[in-house]
């Protein structure tokens, strides 16, 4: 597997596959043909279709800026690699083709081309169950693991990672109004908060992780800066769920950036065996993914075992198991900002339910994982990034 350094990624809403690598993409192909007379853009499959709502077509503009620029729109149509194809050309004064490249975005803000050498792979286990064997074996933890691989200068990145997420969550909680994008959807996650704390110790817990969910997620639907966990989409589930343990029993930074380490390697094994892109699996592999990482990283937070973390990343992942990914508008709103707020509180559910237990269970994580890529190939393309179904379609019949 890779890095745990390909999974969380510092950048800008809404979108890690649809603003964040495209833009990545255009800084590349720019830097490449400087010179160029004019630029060519065309934007296939999910990209093409929900690009405008994503805010795909502002993105590559504000890389290329003065420069004489053509967007065009293919969603009928897709590329082999991947849902998300686009293809890249500078042209002479005279219209001619001087370069062209074919490029994808797979992800998390990754980006393939047919060219691109294998990932550099730094974990020699790619599969939950080796890495159990191993922690039997060795008596050795996730994280400790996780900084067998990467090295000792992994907490530093975590750290930047934690000082990041802890931003977004405090400029989303001062936040007020309406998001931009015309649904006319208000942020809640200031109110949210007061209420929470406002409340008894019964509502509390879902008034504030719900409150720090919603935080992130408005501060990614409105551009802000935010960390793929492991996508823009699902930026909130991990943050609010750390953020609410470390105030309420008392975690030490030290503590949630190990949670966190844990968390990348649950992310990182699904993203290595199947898919986080919800062009290509739908939402599960946002979502779902991401409430596994979270459930996990809280089993670890609070006081499980190897066993117990694995059984609670496998329930967050198995019960979110055939989410569609059908933004409404095109927008990374609607469900998507909701969504964050209920998977945190069920990665936390997760993580109570397999501390109550001794973490037997009859389905793996690693089951679940290959059970997603399954349940995500056999879902039509209009329930994958495309909005072209589901509640979008719902949301367009009632707008007539």
């Amino acid at each position: 597997m890779e890095s745990i350094k390909e999974l969380f990624r510092i950048g800008v809403g809404p979108s890690s596959s649809h603003t964040m690598a495209p833009r990545r993409a255009a800084e590349i192909f720019l830097a490449q043909n400087p010179l160029a007379a004019s630029y060519s853009v065309t934007l296939y499959g999910s990209l093409a279709a929900t690009g405008r709502g994503h805010l795909t077509d502002a993105a590559i503009k504000s890389v290329f800026k003065s420069n004489t620029l053509e967007i065009v729109w293919k969603p009928e149509k897709y590329l082999p690699m991947h849902p998300n194809g686009m293809k890249f050309r500078s042209l002479s004064a005279d219209g001619r083709t001087i370069a062209r490249w074919e490029v994808y975005s797979v992800g998390g803000g990754a980006l393939r081309d047919t060219q691109s050498p294998p990932p550099t792979q730094i974990y020699a286990m790619n599969s939950m169950r080796e890495i159990l064997e191993h922690s039997q074996r060795s008596g050795q933890s996730m994280w400790e693991y996780v900084e067998t691989c990467e090295g000792a200068e992994v907490w530093g990145f975590l750290q930047n990672i934690w000082d990041v997420m802890k931003s977004a969550i405090g400029r989303g909680l001062r936040a007020e109004g309406v998001l931009p994008g015309g649904l006319g959807l208000a942020r809640k996650s200031w109110a949210f908060h007061r209420k929470a704390n406002l409340s008894g110790a019964l509502l509390q817990r879902a008034g504030l992780v719900s409150a720090y969910a919603l935080a992130v997620s408005e501060e990614n639907a409105s551009g802000g800066e935010i960390v793929t966990a492991p996508t823009c989409g699902s930026c909130g589930i991990l943050p609010a769920v750390l953020k609410y343990l470390q105030e309420t029993v008392n975690c030490s930074d030290d503590a949630i950036l190990r949670a966190l380490a844990t968390a990348g390697l649950i992310g990182n094994l699904a993203k290595h065996n199947a898919s986080i892109s919800g062009a290509e699996v739908g939402c599960q592999g946002e979502v779902g993914v991401a409430c596994a990482m979270a459930a996990g990283a809280a089993a670890q937070l609070l006081g499980g075992t190897a066993r117990q973390i694995e059984y609670a990343a496998e329930m967050g992942l198995e019960h979110n198991l055939g989410l569609t990914c059908d933004p409404v508008a095109g927008l990374v709103q609607i469900p998507c900002i909701e969504r964050n707020a209920f998977a945190a509180a069920q990665a936390l559910a997760c993580a109570d339910y397999a501390l109550f237990t001794d973490g037997e269970h009859r389905i793996s994580y690693d089951e679940v994982v290959a059970v997603m890529r399954e349940t995500g190939h056999a879902l039509p393309s209009l329930y994958r990034e495309t909005s072209t179904g589901g509640l979008a379609a719902a949301y367009r019949r009632r707008k007539r």
